[in-house]
């Protein structure tokens, strides 16, 4: 069989990590080729629970470290870096494993980007006005108002894509959610893995929701016990404003806050959890439309290999 892609994806927390570790193990000859917006940056290790090297150096991976977060990998970017990586990898006969959260950077790989019409100049300059003096929270409304489905399927960090769907809303007085639903239905004869013939295995690991918080305050007990604040600190001694992109992800705004005295160590510990929480809620949302195989990581990891195994031998 060739031109295997073994996708495992799941919210955050869910276990990817070691899970594609063992199937890499399993099938032998695979490669990883991670697709969590987090890992690629350098400087990023502790607040975005990056594999260890020994994980790193168990199986060959892809686009980890790849960049400084000064410099922002966005979903287009990953697309045009990936899919060479995924053709290579193919072309040496292996496997590749994809693995992470991030879904419109792997729905960027598979299908490639929409084809959005340009926004008027003056519903720009409203947008970018709106934002630089009120910040996202009125274009959160505005799509929770006029755009439910668009409102529940971007986590509310994403202000790039909530100032999109809204500023599409301003110009045509439309859901951008219809646009975009009508867009996937059009490209699915022309994505990257119809075109390129790649054979494709969706693992989706979804935990019980309590048995997956209870996982989040460990892991979020874990980064603060390992050094989440001192990282932080080191990158403000090191140049970085605080403000970057990457730095506005879970874990690392919390902590930027609590260095600025808005929360003391408690509060940290609490915001951080229910910041992932939510995150995980946007991810499951937005993987319920995503033709995959789901599982429950706590329980069904031999399920997972039979599965996998029972692919590779009827395609």
């Amino acid at each position: 069989m060739k031109n295997i892609v073994c996708i495992i994806s799941g919210p955050t927390a869910s276990g990817k990590t070691s899970t594609s570790l063992e199937l890499c193990s399993r099938l032998g000859n695979a490669e990883i080729v991670n697709f969590d917006s987090l890992l690629f940056y350098k400087e990023l290790n502790i607040g975005t629970a990056k594999p260890n090297q020994e994980e790193l150096n168990a199986c060959k991976h892809h686009l980890v470290d790849i960049r400084s977060a000064k410099d922002p990998i966005n979903a287009a970017d990953y697309a045009r870096i990936a899919l060479p990586v995924v053709q290579d990898i193919h072309s040496r006969g292996k496997a590749a494993i994809l693995t992470g959260g991030s879904g419109f950077y792997l729905q960027a790989l598979l299908y490639g980007m929409f084809d959005s019409e340009t926004v008027p100049v003056d519903t720009r300059d409203r947008s970018n006005k709106m934002y630089t003096e009120q910040g996202i929270e009125p274009f959160i409304a505005i799509l929770k108002e006029h755009d439910p489905e668009s409102h529940s399927l971007y986590h509310e960090n994403d202000h790039y894509r909530i100032r999109r769907a809204v500023e599409h809303w301003w110009t045509k007085g439309t859901k951008f959610s219809l646009e975009r639903e009508q867009m996937l239905k059009n490209r699915e004869e022309n994505s990257n893995f119809n075109r390129l013939g790649w054979n494709v295995f969706h693992i989706y690991l979804n935990p019980p929701k309590e048995q997956h918080f209870e996982i989040i305050q460990q892991r979020t007990g874990d980064m603060l016990e390992q050094g989440l604040i001192q990282e932080v600190s080191e990158l403000l001694k090191n140049g970085f404003t605080g403000k970057e992109k990457p730095l506005q992800s879970i874990g690392y705004k919390e902590t930027l806050q609590y260095l600025n005295s808005e929360l003391d160590k408690e509060q940290l510990y609490e915001r951080i959890n229910i910041s992932t929480r939510q995150l995980a809620k946007a991810q499951r949302t937005w993987f319920k439309k995503v033709d995959k195989n789901e599982y429950n990581p706590l329980e069904d990891q031999q399920r997972i290999v039979d599965d996998l195994e029972n692919f590779l031998k009827q395609n």
